[in-house]
């Protein structure tokens, strides 16, 4: 069954820095479309980053450059560089795969970004 595994969230100060990466496995990677989200309890989930197979890339509106999407297909990973992070960036990230072709989507189990001083 595909795989996805999120890691490098944590604890940063207001203005710091933190990269996520997204490991895929037991699928065809490099033929999906990856994604982050993100959703803090309560709310609703939003689109972080996009990046597709064709290495097209999309970025929600409170990114503001902040954030950038990467993916190396040799590897198998997705990576999202955040810069500037702030206290409202605070809650969990997830990674998202979809090949919209085979109708087929899977999430991670996501990882923790918390923002304070």
């Amino acid at each position: 069954q595909e795989r996805l595994v999120e890691t490098g969230g944590g604890l940063v100060q207001p203005g710091g820095s933190l990269k996520l990466s997204c490991a895929g496995s037991r699928f065809s990677f490099y033929t999906y479309d990856m994604r982050w989200y993100r959703q803090a309890p309560g709310k609703e989930r939003e689109l972080v980053a996009a990046i597709s197979k064709d290495d097209s890339i999309d970025y929600g509106d409170f990114v503001k450059g902040r954030f950038t999407i990467s993916r190396d297909n040799a590897k198998n990973l997705v990576y999202l560089q955040m810069h500037n992070l702030d206290p409202e960036d605070t809650t969990t990230y997830f990674c998202n795969a979809r090949n919209t072709r085979l109708r087929n989507e899977f999430w991670g189990c996501g990882t923790q970004v918390t923002v304070s001083s």
